[in-house]
């Protein structure tokens, strides 16, 4: 008998296949099924849709491998990380990224990465005294900064995954840390 996470990885496998023939929204759960070689309630012991199923391929193979990077301060490398795996299935993930509507893409990828951030944040300041101005932290709350960076990091995904660019994973992690580290006058001069 298969584990959770086997199976979770045999319905992600199939949905990935039947994404590189045909548009998501057309995919059934029977067809992902019928991929996997299994019954429709075993879908649904594992997921509750395919838009959830999406999020767990997007958080398991992209977001989740970061994460020891990103706690080990190594934010550049986590971010190669991030376009290498995107660039080992690119062609689902691109065909995945035109995915729009309530369950989109970038949607799901922004409250993915949010949320992980979020959780992160929180757990590196625990027990912390707050200090700091007052006025910046009624607006820059950990929630509210989590999502910013959440938005930021999609952008880029979302940009790289759709306009046919040779950029590699490494470049585009220069890319993401030189506009997160820099003003926009500084970019301004860095273009001219």
């Amino acid at each position: 008998m298969q584990t959770k996470s086997e199976m979770d990885l045999r319905l992600a496998e199939s949905f990935k296949e039947l994404t590189l023939r045909m548009p998501i929204e057309k995919i059934t759960i029977k067809d992902i099924t019928d991929g996997a070689g299994v019954i429709r309630p075993t879908f649904y012991n594992h997921f509750q849709d395919k838009y959830e199923l999406l999020e767990y391929i997007i958080r398991t193979e992209i977001l989740e491998p970061m994460m020891p990077l990103i706690k080990s301060g190594m934010i550049n490398a986590a971010i190669t990380i991030i376009f290498t795996n995107l660039s080992k299935e690119r062609e689902f993930y691109h065909k995945a990224s035109r995915l729009e509507g309530q369950n989109s893409f970038q949607s799901i990828t922004k409250e993915c990465i949010k949320s992980l951030l979020y959780g992160y944040m929180m757990e590196e300041t625990r027990g912390r005294a707050e200090t700091g101005n007052p006025l910046m932290k009624k607006f820059l709350t950990m929630e509210n900064l989590a999502d910013y960076y959440a938005h930021s990091l999609t952008f880029i995904v979302m940009r790289w995954l759709n306009e046919d660019s040779d950029v590699s994973p490494s470049d585009m992690a220069d890319i993401y840390e030189f506009l997160m580290t820099h003003s926009m006058k500084d970019m301004i001069e860095a273009m001219q």
